[in-house]
């Protein structure tokens, strides 16, 4: 987490840092990330940057969750746009996520190709289902339960688990196999539509 000293800067000064900080956490995975880079980009002392972060993994973590609020927000606006349909809302999410603008994409690319446990517990967030939380309530009201085979909240987590993991593994094999995007979206349709009609008949 930031220092107060970070929140208390002009906001081009803040937005030039965390610009200096993305642009460096796109070009390298955080353990070879350099402060040096960033203080460079920045304009700004070495002195400086410890006085708004403790270190790289400060700043690091702090892009990681503000990306993750605003995934979580498109999320629920894709649940909204697809009345509630979670299959298909999930689709949209993940069209999105590869699609981002250049910059985003390659910081994406380096933290889905060097995935930790921290990583994966923050990106987790996007879809509310580290615990049973507020998050985790807001997307489950949104869910259209009607057609699922569903008994309770406890069994939408443990949904929302599966459809991450497929959603995550897939983000891996797009950026790892630099697949074409269309390829990349048919296979992720494949195992999602999967997910959705089940594996057994009758």
């Amino acid at each position: 987490m930031p220092k107060i000293t970070f929140f208390n800067l002009a906001e081009d000064k803040r937005e030039n840092l965390v610009h200096a900080a993305k642009k460096e956490f796109a070009r390298v995975p955080l353990y070879q990330a350099s402060i040096s880079n960033i203080i460079k980009d920045a304009k700004i002392p070495r002195g400086s940057f410890y006085q708004y972060f403790d270190d790289k993994e400060d700043a690091f973590f702090y892009l990681l969750n503000s990306h993750v609020s605003a995934y979580k927000l498109h999320f629920l606006e894709m649940l909204r746009k697809n009345n509630g349909d979670i299959f298909d809302a999930m689709i949209d999410f993940y069209t999105t996520i590869i699609t981002e603008e250049k910059e985003n994409l390659q910081f994406l690319r380096n933290l889905f190709l060097n995935m930790t446990h921290r990583i994966e517990n923050v990106m987790a967030r996007s879809f509310g289902e580290n615990d049973l939380n507020e998050d985790f309530k807001k997307i489950s009201n949104l869910i259209n339960k009607e057609r699922l085979n569903i008994q309770d909240e406890h069994e939408i987590f443990h949904m929302m688990q599966i459809i991450s993991s497929v959603t995550f593994h897939n983000i891996v094999k797009k950026f790892a196999g630099e697949l074409p995007f269309e390829e990349a979206v048919n296979n992720y349709r494949t195992e999602i539509y999967l997910l959705k009609k089940g594996f057994v008949s009758g």
